[in-house]
């Protein structure tokens, strides 16, 4: 079985303002193939300081997310949780997503096959990446 680069992604809610807002275009994304969702997590910790960790199955405000096809959940640990929460501002909410990239899957497989070996990779945030853009058109 050839498997895609597998990423994960935390995306913060502060003041505990999540909504399922998300999940359409997180479903668009599965839908054309692009990713398969292996594990999704909310993580919220209130004004006191309790951390508190769902599943997409088991808040009102996640059930768009049980739309999701596949199979999600068991990647993530109480580690992982830990982990998130051990950053997280009191009343903040954050989404924990893991995901694996099918579309590059073939790519990916290529790299292999070739003797190819990842030595590093990244994110570049969009506010970085617009602005690296924006001075790359005004130079040109």
């Amino acid at each position: 079985m050839v498997v895609g680069p597998i990423e994960y992604m935390v995306v913060g809610f502060p003041g505990n303002k999540f909504s399922g807002q998300i999940a359409p275009e997180l479903a668009k994304l599965i839908d054309s193939g692009l990713v398969r969702i292996l594990d999704l997590l909310v993580i919220s910790k209130d004004d006191s300081g309790e951390v508190a960790s769902f599943e997409f199955d088991q808040l009102d405000e996640l059930a768009p997310f049980s739309e999701l096809e596949g199979e999600v959940g068991g990647i993530l640990g109480q580690d992982d949780i830990d982990y998130v929460a051990a950053s997280l501002e009191p009343g903040s909410t954050v989404g924990l997503r893991v995901w694996e990239d099918v579309w590059a899957a073939p790519f990916a497989a290529a790299i292999r096959d070739s003797g190819g070996v990842l030595l590093e990779g990244g994110r570049v945030p969009p506010e970085l990446a617009q602005e690296a853009l924006a001075r790359v058109e005004a130079a040109g």
